[in-house]
């Protein structure tokens, strides 16, 4: 089954070419030819990408078995908070307006500060069968997951804490409005990497219509009609600055597709 997916009005960066992809609704090896696009939340697209693929409604479910809350890849990650909270299960409120898939956040560890995907996280299911989480290679912003992920599971904490979820909602506060895709770089050790980028002077800094957000520094922002070569011409402005002053090399946390 195919689907005609516009990237530059689905991706949440808005950019992106108007192409087929392939729609999986069961697990198998042959899918592995596909990059998968989630919900395209940290995607940049390129005009001319793989051949891109996205999980059908079967992976959109969340259901409780014993001690463990099963997940599908594709269930929104909104739709798991709400969930947790009716459930009263604790460790997920950080997803609360981090936007995508459970999938997307298992494969990149999303998190806020020092809550991630990984503190609860159990297994994942692949086209290989189940995967325990510290087979994974977890790390800050990364997994070593190379295959598709169809389900996760992750242990139940019973304590939804609604202070928590709205003290984590707070330290977003300061992001931007226009379209992005989250943070553009991860941060190096010790530092920020929007600290770095305005120090180098590119916090406000516009090619054509993107811009590194005046709001903050690490947020790459379509004003209107950006396109991927003006976006990759500010990321790599970023890194080529910051390693000359600094010598520290920023690592892309937006995937390049």
């Amino acid at each position: 089954m195919k689907r005609v997916i516009d990237f530059s009005r689905y991706s949440s960066i808005k950019i992106g070419p108007k192409i087929e992809v392939e729609v999986i609704e069961s697990i198998e090896a042959t899918n592995e030819a596909f990059f998968l696009i989630g919900g395209a939340n940290n995607l940049l697209v390129s005009p001319s990408p793989p051949p891109l693929a996205i999980l059908g409604k079967n992976f959109d479910f969340i259901r409780i078995e014993g001690d463990e809350l099963i997940i599908g890849a594709k269930t929104a990650t909104g739709k798991v908070v709400s969930f947790c909270k009716k459930h009263d299960i604790a460790g997920f409120e950080f997803l609360n307006k981090l936007p995508g898939t459970i999938g997307g956040a298992v494969k990149m560890n999303a998190g806020v500060k020092e809550y991630e995907i990984k503190d609860r996280l159990l297994w994942i299911r692949t086209h290989q069968g189940k995967i325990p989480a510290h087979k994974v290679g977890l790390e800050y912003r990364k997994s070593a997951i190379k295959n598709i992920i169809y389900e996760a599971g992750f242990k139940i904490v019973p304590g939804f804490s609604e202070e928590l979820r709205q003290k984590l909602l707070q330290l977003r506060s300061n992001q931007p409005k226009e379209p992005s895709a989250g943070s553009v770089f991860k941060n190096p050790p010790g530092d920020y990497a929007g600290r770095l980028i305005e120090a180098v002077g590119l916090k406000g800094k516009r090619v054509g219509n993107m811009a590194f957000s005046h709001i903050h520094a690490n947020f790459l922002v379509n004003l209107g009609g950006g396109t991927f070569e003006e976006a990759m011409t500010l990321i790599n402005e970023a890194k080529a600055q910051v390693f000359a002053k600094y010598g520290i090399p920023l690592e892309e946390e937006i995937i390049v597709v």
